[in-house]
């Protein structure tokens, strides 16, 4: 399965028509910058949008868009924004590699959509765009198709991320390492009551197939894995303090990690990198440690 592509079976319609409406159209609509590919997607009179403003207060949430209409100059504004960008990598493959949207609940005709975004995306001056938030959908169906009637957005990913004191996971000052070294910190300090820990994940898709034919498609892949069974547990790759990596050719280990380097975000986690057999058809195998915040 690759990132793009609907997690959800034919057999169930209805989840897989809200994924396409929040994630496919809306990215393809924002990129292009055009509302009309999307106008139909809301359901204009029951429409109101809270702004959580990154907090996991409720007392500071805001009633920001209270009609449908100040939404849409909102979300022009944040797509022409974002077109003035000079992106290093396609953007909307970008941004579905950010997305994850596998927890919709449906009751009769009214259903609950959580969005998350955790990941960057490469600029071409060097920089990342980091995309860590979260929005909970509230959609319901309205003659024969689901739209949606609301949100609550801009929550911090994971809830409470944001006002925690001081971050979980950071490199201490003066923490230093050679010239030559890769995508890691040398070491990291890490506060924390709960942590999380993965097992090892490879580019394997949900009905066992290998995913991925270069090293490079199966380290999206994997870590992709990596990043849902994190979600599964209220984490994101940006909680991870701890990465071992098993790979069966390490001559590939330039090629897999670009697209690491890539991907996490900083400051990197503590790494080790290992040289073994693995099952076959997988090049590399990744496990996490995370700490739940």
């Amino acid at each position: 399965m690759t990132l793009s592509e609907n997690p959800f079976s034919e057999a169930d319609k209805d989840r897989r028509e809200i994924w396409t409406m929040l994630v496919d159209r809306d990215i393809e609509a924002f990129i292009a910058q055009d509302w009309s590919l999307v106008a139909n997607d809301f359901d204009t009179e029951a429409f109101m949008g809270v702004d959580a403003g990154g907090s996991a207060n409720p007392d500071s949430w805001r009633l920001r868009f209270s009609s449908l209409d100040i939404y849409k100059e909102e979300w022009l504004r944040q797509a022409a924004a974002s077109a003035e960008v000079e992106y290093a990598e396609d953007l909307a493959a970008g941004i579905h590699r950010a997305t994850t949207l596998r927890d919709i609940e449906i009751s009769g005709d009214t259903a609950i959509a959580r969005k998350k975004f955790d990941g960057t995306i490469l600029r071409k001056d060097g920089g990342r765009d980091q995309l860590n938030w979260q929005t909970l959908y509230y959609v319901s169906k309205r003659s024969g198709r689901w739209r949606i009637t609301g949100f609550t957005g801009y929550l911090p990913n994971p809830m409470g991320a944001i006002d925690r004191k001081g971050p979980a996971v950071s490199l201490p000052e003066g923490a230093g390492q050679h010239v030559t070294a890769g995508p890691y910190s040398p070491v990291l300090e890490v506060s924390s009551e709960r942590l999380v820990v993965i097992s090892g994940q490879v580019a394997v898709a949900k009905n066992g197939d290998v995913i991925g034919d270069t090293i490079e498609e199966q380290t999206r892949a994997t870590l992709e894995n990596c990043r849902v069974q994190l979600a599964s547990a209220g984490c994101g790759l940006a909680d991870v303090f701890k990465v071992n990596i098993y790979m069966t050719d390490l001559a590939l280990w330039p090629r897999m990690n670009a697209v690491y380097d890539e991907i996490m975000p900083h400051p990197r986690p503590v790494r080790a990198a290992v040289g073994t057999k693995l099952l076959p058809g997988f090049e590399v195998e990744v496990e996490m440690w995370a700490v739940k915040r």
